[in-house]
């Protein structure tokens, strides 16, 4: 089998006292890690698409964003809901009733997945806290990916539920930098706000004697913050209990034409939404940024210092160059087992193998549960495609098949 991302030990081991008085988030931890080393093993229905546990439940709760990020495919500079009217995708978007009747469906036919959130701004739903709770209290362990919107002026309820895994998006070590790669609707603060989430998070930590949510700082690596990473670290290395850089998701120009051709002819239709992925965000020296990782790793190695993540963990200035300039390469990475294990649900209800290129449809969760579709012919077609006749091009920049 070929490579697949991993849990970092190291994060494991610096937040373990974290994670002692929760038990079962840590083996449902293990067992998906477990499923991912002995997949072919653990799962022999592979060649008929036929997939097991459910192991994770993604949900992009809305496409409203009130930031326009430099390296987004949805709303950046070629984003693909570009055009779209806002308010229209409000009303398209599912209920939360709805979200708690499909949760509670999977807990019923034996399913427990972690649930994670993300958008748009998932927390521009008007019911994302709720969900959270809700789906905490049926024993579902919750992450969000935020820009820090409303985080502060919530904190006492996520650290009650308790949410799992607080993701939050940090692109600069102070609001000019930050700021610049992820410019707000309106002329707002981002890097305020995500300033004022750390404070009040860890306050209503200590408050509430608790050790969740995990705090997790999430960095792209980009042009305008390639060579602020050591700064990032050391700017946040007090507040947040973990840190993930971001290689970046983009394809060219060249992959997207060749992953229209592969695709229609896989499935009888040209797709759209990863021209919407289509950039060139690469850092402008490659060699600078090699030396960005490997301080990050030595100033991380201490047993007080929150651990580091690099997502996809490609190394050294010769690879990193290839990454951002030859997208047929793949590291290694030539399989993706997140359809065997994750749901990607949209924020109209429309369920997908694949979160990043999402063209592809089984069904839609308004009208269908989650357990229903996992398994249809229509999923099990997808998989069986990349199953028999290998990856699509886009499929070389995914984080379905680098981060998941």
């Amino acid at each position: 089998m070929g490579r697949t991302s991993a849990i970092s030990l190291n994060a494991i081991v610096k937040n373990i006292r974290k994670m002692a008085r929760h038990p079962q988030i840590a083996l449902r931890l293990a067992s998906l890690q477990t499923e991912k080393w002995f997949f072919d093993l653990l799962n022999p229905r592979v060649d008929e698409g036929f997939a097991k546990k459910i192991r994770q439940v993604s949900f992009r709760i809305t496409d409203i964003c009130n930031l326009r990020c430099t390296t987004c495919g949805q709303w950046g500079k070629d984003g693909f809901l570009h055009g779209r009217d806002q308010k229209e995708l409000k009303k398209q978007e599912v209920s939360l009733d709805r979200y708690v009747e499909v949760l509670s469906d999977l807990v019923r036919e034996g399913h427990r997945p972690f649930v994670y959130l993300w958008g748009g701004e998932p927390m521009l739903y008007e019911g994302s806290v709720e969900l959270i709770e809700r789906a905490s209290m049926m024993g579902l362990p919750v992450s969000i990916a935020t820009n820090g919107t409303h985080v502060a002026a919530n904190a006492r309820r996520l650290a009650a539920a308790p949410m799992f895994l607080l993701q939050m998006s940090i692109d600069g070590h102070c609001a000019e930098v930050h700021n610049r790669a992820r410019p707000a609707l309106g002329g707002m603060n981002n890097f305020a706000a995500i300033e004022a989430a750390f404070q009040a998070v860890r306050r209503e930590r200590e408050t509430q004697g608790g050790s969740l949510p995990l705090i997790a700082s999430l960095t792209v690596i980009s042009r305008t913050n390639s060579r602020h990473l050591v700064d990032i670290y050391e700017t946040f290395r007090d507040r947040a209990d973990l840190f993930v850089f971001y290689l970046s998701w983009w394809i060219d120009e060249e992959r997207a034409r060749l992953h229209d051709e592969d695709f229609s002819r896989r499935f009888g239709f040209t797709p759209t939404l990863h021209w919407g992925w289509t950039g060139d965000w690469k850092p402008d020296d490659c060699d600078a940024l090699e030396r960005q990782m490997k301080t990050l790793e030595d100033v991380s190695r201490g047993l007080n210092a929150p651990p580091v993540i690099f997502i996809p963990n490609i190394r050294g200035g010769d690879d990193l160059r290839t990454y951002f300039t030859d997208h047929r390469a793949r590291f290694g990475f030539d399989r993706c087992i997140s359809i065997y294990q994750a749901v990607e649900v949209n924020s109209n209800g429309d369920m997908s193998p694949c979160r990043d290129y999402h063209d592809y449809v089984v069904g839609n969760i308004k009208e269908r549960s989650i357990t229903e579709l996992w398994n249809s012919a229509r999923y099990r077609q997808f998989r069986r495609s990349l199953t028999k006749d290998g990856l699509m091009p886009a499929c070389s920049r995914c984080c379905g098949l680098m981060g998941y």
